[in-house]
C-alpha cells in the first residue's frame, strides 16, 4: 500500500516528501493548490480540519487500518514511528530530536512565513514594519542553529526528522534575506543534506500541477 500526500510546493510540505524519500517509503502526491484555495474543499478537510497542507492518508496505519494525519510535525513523528527511522528510542537521544523538531514547527516555520508574507506587499508602508520586524527575528533564529551546528553534524547528533524539518525552510532561504555565507555551519549542513540523494529526490517531486498546453 502507499501512503498519500497531499501538498503544494511550500517549505512544509518538502519537509514529508524529503522524509518520505528518506524513509524509502512508496507514496503518490495529490498535489492541493493553495493559491486556488483547494485547501478549503470540504473532502480536503475531511483529512486536514486545520485546512493546512501538507496531510497524508495511510491505507496501512496502525493495525492494518486507514488513518490521515495533519501537521507537518506529527507526520514526521509518526513516519518515524512507522519505520523505525530518523527517531531514536534511546530517551536522551529523542528529546534533541523532538527539542528541535519543535524549534522549526514553533519558530523557524512561522517567523520566517511572516518574512514571506510582508516582502510581497506592494505598499511600503504596510511591509515595513513587518519586515524589519520578522527579518530580525529570523536572522536570530540562523544564529541560533549556527550556534547548534557550530559543535553537532545534524541538530540532534545523527540526521533525524528534525534535519528533514529544518531543510525545508532553509531551501527558502534567500526569500528570507539571508545570505548562508553568513552562518558557515548552517550552510555546511544545508550543503550536506542536498547532497543526499533522497532529499534531492524529496525536492524533485512535483507538488505543482503542470500547465495544460
Amino acid at each position: 500500500m502507499t501512503i498519500r500526500l497531499f501538498g503544494f510546493d511550500t517549505p512544509n510540505a518538502r519537509k514529508i516528501s524529503v522524509a518520505l524519500e528518506e524513509m524509502g517509503l512508496l507514496y503518490e502526491v495529490h498535489v492541493v493548490d493553495i493559491s486556488q484555495r483547494e485547501q478549503f474543499n470540504p473532502a480536503f478537510l475531511m483529512i486536514s480540519p486545520n485546512n493546512k497542507i501538507p496531510a497524508i492518508l495511510d491505507t496501512d496505519g496502525p493495525g492494518g487500518e486507514p488513518i490521515s494525519v495533519f501537521e507537518s510535525g506529527a507526520i514526521l513523528i509518526y513516519l518515524a514511528e512507522k519505520t523505525g527511522l530518523f527517531l531514536p528510542r534511546d530517551p536522551v537521544a529523542r528529546v534533541a530530536v523532538l527539542e528541535w523538531l519543535m524549534f522549526q514547527v514553533g519558530g523557524f516555520g512561522p517567523i520566517p512565513g511572516q518574512v514571506h508574507h510582508f516582502i510581497a506587499l506592494g505598499d511600503e508602508t504596510d511591509r515595513r514594519y513587518g519586515l524589519d520586524r520578522f527579518t530580525a527575528e529570523t536572522h536570530r533564529l540562523y544564529g541560533v542553529m549556527e550556534r547548534r551546528l557550530a559543535g553537532h553534524e545534524f541538530f540532534a547528533g545523527e540526521l533525524s526528522i528534525a534535519d528533514f524539518a529544518v531543510v525545508g525552510w532553509v531551501w527558502r532561504h534567500a526569500r528570507h534575506r539571508v545570505d548562508l555565507a553568513d552562518f558557515p555551519h548552517v550552510q555546511r549542513w544545508y550543503q550536506t543534506l542536498l547532497a543526499r540523494p533522497a532529499v534531492m529526490r524529496g525536492f524533485a517531486v512535483p507538488l505543482r500541477r503542470m500547465p495544460i498546453p
